[in-house]
């Protein structure tokens, strides 16, 4: 436990803590460490142990905000202040059990969550201002294990199959609906390959599924289906239907250029790894932040 306590109650930490949310999540805790508080409590599993702190080694509020397992996952496993406060944030707000923790951990959520997002559309920022910190530049489908050539049938096929893990990659808020959703416009029949609904943002999610490289004509043909989606689908509680387009390879520049023109609320996301600049992480950290913020004092409202 004493790398808990010199990585949690150092300077370094605690000043981290304080810039990114408030003074009273770096207050010292009275009593155990360990144990999950707050709306989430039942949802993750404990740990068996528990951190009893003493007078010399305080440890801060923040950590009551996921388990004694979780704790010791991020410690171990997460280089910087910044990275280990974001999977804290994360690991709450997503109601991840360990194995789950362990598996966004290794496909590196902190920097496709957080990284540049060029890849969405402008009327996506515009419809939803937090669309930035919900949706991932980047899916990692390993659990798939597809080969380099492969069918957009067999990846369908494939995350149909392993329809939990997808989730996890997506975001837990995700409801699956339905496969090769049916669009009737005029006389013609479209199918939408995978619609999902997001719960917090009350939306109606269509994922077009690619084998190759991201091209103009893909955009195209998924606003299309936002349209039909919003015009015959979408009820009038809820919000714009938003566009996912899934493929292996995508042009940074024409993605760019594509997404600084469509208002419709589409995202181009790739499935490969993307190293991100350390200075955008820290803004989109602060923006996860405050997001994270703002959920606390609706809570603490409701209460």
């Amino acid at each position: 436990m004493v790398l808990l306590y010199d990585e949690y109650s150092s300077p370094s930490f605690q000043s981290t803590v304080q810039n990114y949310l408030r003074q009273e999540f770096v207050q010292p805790v009275v009593g155990p460490i360990g144990k999950q508080t707050g709306d989430n409590a039942d949802t993750i599993v404990e740990s068996p142990a528990v951190i009893v702190q003493t007078a010399s080694a305080q440890l801060p509020k923040i950590l009551t905000y996921t388990t004694l397992s979780n704790l010791i996952e991020i410690t171990c496993r997460c280089h910087t202040s910044e990275e280990r406060l974001f999977y804290i944030l994360y690991a709450y707000k997503e109601r991840l059990a360990y194995r789950e923790l362990q598996r966004c951990i290794s496909n590196q959520t902190y920097t496709t969550l957080l990284g540049d997002k060029k890849n969405m559309s402008k009327g996506l920022l515009a419809a939803y201002p937090n669309a930035s910190i919900v949706f991932k530049d980047t899916l990692f489908i390993d659990f798939l294990a597809l080969p380099q050539k492969h069918s957009e049938t067999r990846l369908k096929n494939g995350l149909i199959e392993h329809m939990k893990q997808f989730i996890l990659e997506l975001g837990k808020d995700f409801i699956f609906m339905d496969q090769e959703y049916n669009l009737n416009v005029g006389a013609s029949t479209f199918k939408a390959d995978l619609l999902f609904y997001h719960r917090g943002l009350q939306a109606l999610v269509a994922v077009e599924l690619k084998k190759t490289k991201f091209h103009l004509r893909d955009l195209g043909q998924l606003e299309f289906y936002l349209e039909a989606l919003d015009r015959d689908v979408k009820r009038s509680n809820e919000n714009p239907s938003i566009g996912i387009l899934l493929c292996p390879e995508a042009d940074k520049m024409v993605v760019e250029y594509a997404m600084s023109r469509s208002m419709s609320p589409t995202l181009i996301t790739e499935y490969k790894r993307i190293l991100i600049p350390q200075e955008r992480m820290q803004e989109q950290l602060n923006e996860y932040c405050n997001l994270f913020l703002e959920d606390k004092m609706m809570c603490e409202d409701r209460e």
